[in-house]
């Protein structure tokens, strides 16, 4: 994906913890791997990247990963995995494949859901985890880090290291965090993600629609903010929102996009700096009309609607 969201930050946060502690930390940005397409949790292939694409999504990567880690320590690197994967010649491949059956590879979930629904496979699927378990071995490290969806892939690169007589790398996986459908876990593809680079405004407005249900595991593996024992649930989200905004865009800017909350969701104001849009086309429908006005989506113009962010004539 292109889009770093609060998600990403569970693993990050974790490997901040390394830093701190003085472990080497090597981000890892799949610009190769990236092109063939991971087939985790897909019912379907996943529609393959082309380099422009890659590099375009990968370019504020290091920026935005910023907010969370000390990029300026020395014992911080990004690398990108095309530098060693496009040296290998076809005899490298085949090397590599042999250290892998096809038993193994089907073991998959998401490969055998499809092979009860009649759903193809396709060989560069099978060469994703092999090419990320090369990576393991390039970099030969103690650990990696990855959400529990990935625990088949971090496996295989255990494997292929132990093949090649490396010492295998330890694993730890993550939770994996639902976005803001409150079902599926955050995705930009499932636009229920809280991106990174987001407006502040956007990112705490969002963070606001999500499930009572859902806070506790926020707070637990998205902040270093004990939950508070508070009645109104919704004095608990203000300052769950609060704080994953402050620590992303900082306290100023943190207590900007409350207050703004605030006066608008509470106060029933309209902010002095909304913009006004002139529609000539009548006809358009309020998922068109919220995409002309800006909406960045038809997915996301029906959450707003759905949730009475929406008003004609004052009413939602």
């Amino acid at each position: 994906t292109g889009q770093l969201h609060i998600g990403h930050g569970v693993v990050l946060k974790k490997l901040r913890q390394f830093q701190d502690l003085g472990c080497v930390i090597i981000i890892l940005i799949g610009d190769f791997t990236a092109t063939v397409g991971d087939p985790t949790g897909k019912a379907d292939a996943r529609k393959k990247l082309t380099k422009k694409q890659v590099l375009s999504n990968a370019k504020d990567y290091k920026k935005l990963i910023g907010k969370i880690f000390d990029t300026t320590k020395s014992n911080v690197r990004f690398l990108r995995n095309e530098k060693w994967t496009n040296k290998l010649k076809p005899a490298d491949m085949l090397a590599l494949a042999s250290y892998f059956t096809v038993s193994r590879l089907l073991e998959r979930d998401m490969f055998q859901e499809r092979i009860r629904a009649g759903k193809e496979i396709h060989v560069h699927e099978f060469l994703y985890p092999i090419f990320q378990a090369y990576d393991s071995v390039i970099i030969k490290a103690d650990i990696e880090l990855g959400g529990v969806d990935q625990k088949l892939n971090l496996i295989t690169g255990r494997h292929l290291m132990e093949k090649m007589g490396l010492p295998p790398q330890q694993i730890l996986l993550t939770p994996l965090i639902e976005g803001t459908d409150g079902v599926k876990k955050m995705s930009k593809s499932l636009n229920n993600y809280i991106g990174l680079n987001e407006e502040p405004e956007e990112m705490f407005g969002k963070i606001m629609t999500i499930s009572d249900q859902l806070m506790p595991k926020y707070f637990d593996c998205l902040t270093d903010t004990d939950m508070p024992l508070e009645d109104n649930p919704r004095n608990v989200k203000l300052l769950l929102a609060e704080t994953i905004v402050e620590m992303y865009r900082g306290r100023s800017i943190a207590q900007k996009a409350l207050n703004n909350f605030i006066k608008v969701f509470s106060k029933k104001e309209i902010p002095a700096d909304m913009p006004e849009l002139r529609i000539i086309d009548q006809k358009l429908n309020i998922i068109d009309l919220l995409i002309e006005a800006g909406v960045k989506s038809k997915s996301e113009a029906r959450r707003l609607t759905e949730q009475g962010g929406v008003k004609i004539d004052s009413v939602a």
